[in-house]
């Protein structure tokens, strides 16, 4: 092919609207965790094991959207007994409510970098506005893997009761602080 047609071609291809990569969620990297008030004493930890889910993302148009799925089950605060009690009926309901779902459809940018992404909350039965503050991005070649992907730390803010977790107020913490660290990649 003489140079002539390889550059046509490949100045046509730079004309060419971006279009929206999938990757799928990398569960070994990808879990959330979560942070409450206990009694004024202390912060307790916990998170969740496992999850899977996709990304769409186009950092040239500044949209994608997000599904992330947390398996409710595999919840872990590191003492089983107080587990099997938040897995159970009046916590998490994990037979019934086995999933837990956060969808992004709208990515915030600032200059080149998203800083947040707005999507909704579902957990036990109920849908709720989430706003996940981005605080790490970024984009590349995993070395170790040899695979493209993406990876972010976000963080957001929840009051456990609109989703009809009252147990324990005002004792307990309302107010969760919800971290999600997810690691995608091409296929």
């Amino acid at each position: 092919m003489p140079f002539k047609a390889i550059l046509l071609a490949f100045i046509a291809s730079l004309a060419l609207p971006a279009t929206a990569l999938d990757y799928a969620i990398d569960p070994a990297h990808t879990y959330a965790s979560f942070e409450i008030d206990h009694l004024g004493f202390s912060t307790q930890r916990g998170q969740f094991n496992r999850s899977s889910g996709s990304v769409q993302f186009d950092a040239e148009a500044r949209s994608g959207n997000i599904d992330i799925r947390i398996d409710a089950a595999s919840l872990d605060t590191g003492f089983e007994l107080r587990d099997e009690v938040l897995r159970g009926e009046t916590w998490f309901n994990v037979q019934s409510f086995p999933d837990i779902l956060f969808r992004g459809q709208r990515f915030i940018f600032e200059q080149d970098r998203p800083i947040a992404v707005e999507g909704t909350l579902v957990m036990l039965g109920e849908i709720k506005p989430m706003r996940l503050d981005i605080i790490r991005f970024k984009c590349g070649l995993n070395l170790a893997s040899r695979k493209r992907g993406c990876g972010a730390d976000a963080i957001g803010m929840l009051r456990r009761s609109e989703f009809g977790l009252s147990n324990g107020l005002p004792f307990i913490g309302d107010e969760v602080r919800l971290r999600i660290q997810v690691e995608a990649y091409l296929p």
